[in-house]
């Protein structure tokens, strides 16, 4: 049976649990540190020594020292103060997915936790209660407070939660599930609010939209360069190995293996008047390829965020302390973010030009103006492409860059921040919009293409139009176009696009 590995889930265990299934075990040969950094901490409870968190008081009040006998109320109550978000409703995928890295943090036997906090977590995730997080409310430090005091309160049966459809009560939610709220032992509240894994799984959910985007927007991209009859002397391996970038020289091949075979490809080669095709047919390589390379970088990062001990205070256990850190700090994720942000704002870019280069007849090689039989009397992707420029360019605006902003809080104890969590959010509406675009140009691609008949596109890219006729018929008059973009959108997103055509990346 496979299991979770404490430091060691892959990206692909993640990209699971986010899509719906369910999460390995914890590896159970992790329960020993476990127990034994919580031992440490009780310990500490006890003891005469002032260990933050532990008989502390928290942030500007950490100087204040709490009574033995007090320590149990005390964690309670920094979950109940610390529930202060707003906003909309986190989705449940991505709400899921901060409940497993919260556990398999937890795991790593670093934080002082006892075995049952983590089985709890584990429970909720297997039996479906579903804590309701409000969406804002944190700035990256002193971790993701506010979202994670929500899911600890309804892991001691406060709160709010979701269960089979239904939100109720966090008490009830859990007792319907079977489940046995948890009384907090010393630090245990500390440890589930102080930490990164609400910033970490948008961010996640927002490259795992972005990569779809991405090996979608590869056929689209195809699509185009055949519809308006462009070179494929750019795609040729010499020129990219001469530059040497990994993404560039990958997308430069997949584009080739999509676009062979292609008569129509085949029936320009010679005699064609035009030298060379506009940078959003002739430099795709070069730009997906970047944004390719950037999103492997963030992933990374990602990846290492998601296996991290990451709230404070730390047991180190070999050592025999308890030491105060900064691991909270969510800077990397944010830097992250605004990769993830870049790339999906220059592949939308991009994929745009596209579109409207073949609604264009004088640019699109003789195609007709928007794409319809009858222009004039139609309006064919007339405004299909200008929502996608709108799109487009709400992504750009949505790009700028977050890391680099900063607030102090907490009386100036937090006076430096990351923005990591509405950097990460923002990412949804991002990829959204992203689907979109290249879900209109799939649209405008297969659409083109067809005026090109009798020739014939390449067999891949044949069956990607396939799927998407079994969806969306092809525009012969005007009509709503709205379902057309939904359907073509859910294509990108889902995954339904890049399989027809035979495309899969590795991040």
């Amino acid at each position: 049976m496979s299991v979770t590995v404490p430091g060691d889930m892959t990206l692909a265990q993640m990209r699971a649990i986010h899509r719906g299934g369910a999460m390995a075990p914890i590896d159970a040969g992790a329960q020993a540190q476990v127990e034994s950094a919580a031992a440490m901490v009780a310990q500490a409870a006890a003891g005469d020594a002032a260990v933050y968190g532990v008989n502390t008081g928290f942030g500007k009040l950490a100087s204040v020292r709490i009574a033995a006998e007090d320590t149990a109320q005390l964690q309670r109550n920094l979950i109940v103060s610390h529930c202060c978000g707003v906003g909309e409703v986190l989705a449940r995928d991505t709400t899921r997915l901060m409940l497993a890295l919260k556990a398999v943090s937890l795991a790593r036997g670093a934080s002082g936790v006892r075995w049952e906090v983590i089985a709890l977590l584990e429970g909720m995730l297997e039996r479906g209660v579903t804590p309701v997080i409000p969406a804002q409310g944190s700035v990256g430090a002193s971790g993701d407070l506010a979202p994670l005091a929500h899911m600890a309160a309804v892991m001691i049966g406060d709160g709010e939660a979701e269960l089979d459809g239904t939100r109720m009560p966090g008490g009830a939610a859990l007792e319907r599930a079977g489940l046995v709220p948890v009384v907090l032992g010393p630090k245990e509240g500390l440890a589930l609010i102080n930490g990164t894994q609400f910033s970490t799984a948008c961010a996640l959910a927002g490259l795992f939209a972005a990569w779809g985007c991405l090996e979608a927007g590869l056929v689209t991209a195809a699509l185009s360069t055949d519809a308006i009859m462009g070179s494929t002397a750019p795609l040729l391996p010499e020129i990219h190995a001469l530059r040497g970038h990994a993404g560039q020289i990958e997308v430069a091949a997949e584009m080739r293996a999509l676009m062979a075979g292609s008569e129509i490809r085949e029936s320009h080669r010679e005699g064609d008047a035009r030298v060379q095709d506009p940078y959003c047919i002739r430099c795709q390589p070069q730009v997906a390829g970047a944004c390719l390379d950037l999103l492997r970088g963030a992933a990374r990062t990602l990846w290492i965020e998601a296996n991290a001990v990451t709230d404070n205070p730390l047991v180190l256990g070999q050592a025999g302390r308890i030491v105060s850190g900064g691991n909270f700090h969510a800077e990397p994720v944010a830097f992250a973010a605004d990769q993830i942000a870049l790339a999906v704002a220059e592949l939308g870019a991009i994929a745009q030009r596209r579109v409207a280069m073949m609604v264009d007849p004088a640019l699109s090689h003789d195609l007709p103006p928007f794409l319809t039989p009858a222009p004039g009397l139609n309006s064919g992707l007339m405004i299909a492409e200008v929502t996608s420029a709108a799109l487009m360019s709400e992504n750009k605006h949505l790009a700028n860059p977050c890391s680099t902003d900063s607030t102090p809080t907490s009386a100036n104890q937090e006076d430096h921040v990351s923005m990591a969590a509405h950097g990460a959010m923002r990412l949804e509406r991002m990829g959204r919009n992203l689907g979109a675009i290249v879900g209109v140009e799939l649209l405008a691609g297969a659409q083109g293409v067809a005026f090109r008949a009798p020739l014939a596109t390449s067999p891949r890219l044949a069956r990607a139009i396939a799927a998407l006729r079994a969806r969306v018929p092809a525009l012969e008059a005007d009509r709503v176009l709205a379902p057309d973009i939904e359907a073509a959108t859910d294509m990108v997103r889902g995954g339904a696009l890049a399989a027809a055509a035979g495309v899969e990346l590795q991040p």
